[in-house]
């Protein structure tokens, strides 16, 4: 495991608990902008980053596991000299948030999962887009991942959101993306999920076609000790994009009752 120094954006009040938001594969800091102005509002501290290989984050040479990903985190943390943070991640950051849950638990205050999965198979599946993307670059996987990213009616209400997303994914680096294909083929946490003892929540979107509720949102909720799972209507992948008002309002609860 070793620690790169991830690109952030950190706003709110300089003594405010702090949030850490975690992106998804393929996206960076700024699928998170929904949630920013309403916890800024309450008083918290929001540290957004770029997972190494993503937006201007450094591209380390790869291979990249699920270990290297916690390990930016604590590093991230140790950079801002915070000492426990709120995490909310997102597909591939909450993957993170699972090791952290695991490896460093002293270090969060609670855990917020969102659309996403201990063990997200086929491994197969992902070598195959790794290889796409490492000859045909991100670009190439850009329609196809807004198409799981949101559902068609969002999409036709929102052209120009939908148009926002693709061109996000077109954007990140290759390597990048790929070796997080990696990180993503080669995770087991499935045995260690009872490990976590911080208090957690599971947030599944009901038209996912990437981590549906059954098993993965199901799996995990019911693993981790004392997790609840909470279900958002009308979303698919990237729920805290498409129902920015309902995910927000499930994170400030849990948020403010770990406070």
């Amino acid at each position: 495991m070793s620690g790169v120094r991830v690109h952030r954006v950190v706003e709110g009040p300089e003594n405010g608990p702090v949030v850490v938001l975690s992106n998804s594969i393929g996206s960076d800091h700024r699928m998170w902008e929904p949630q920013v102005a309403p916890l800024v509002e309450r008083g918290f501290r929001v540290v957004r980053y770029d997972t190494r290989g993503h937006g201007a984050s450094p591209v380390p040479s790869g291979p990249y596991e699920v270990a290297d990903l916690g390990g930016d985190v604590l590093a991230l943390l140790d950079d801002l000299g915070v000492a426990r943070a709120h995490f909310a991640g997102l597909s591939l950051g909450g993957m993170t948030g699972l090791w952290l849950g695991v490896h460093a638990a002293g270090r969060l205050a609670s855990l917020t999962l969102c659309c996403t999965s201990a063990r997200l198979g086929p491994p197969q599946m992902w070598a195959d887009r790794a290889r796409l993307v490492r000859a045909e670059g991100t670009v190439a996987v850009a329609e196809a991942s807004v198409g799981r990213w949101v559902t068609p009616a969002y999409s036709r209400a929102h052209p120009d959101r939908a148009a926002f997303l693709r061109d996000m994914i077109a954007a990140q680096p290759s390597e990048g993306y790929a070796a997080c294909c990696g990180a993503i083929e080669r995770m087991d946490l499935l045995g260690e999920l009872p490990k976590i003892a911080v208090p957690a929540l599971v947030i599944a979107g009901a038209d996912d076609p990437s981590t549906p509720v059954e098993p993965h949102g199901r799996q995990l909720a019911e693993s981790i000790p004392g997790t609840r799972l909470e279900v958002m209507a009308s979303a698919a992948h990237l729920g805290s994009y498409e129902q920015p008002g309902e995910f927000t309002r499930l994170l400030l609860e849990q948020i403010m009752e770990n406070e």
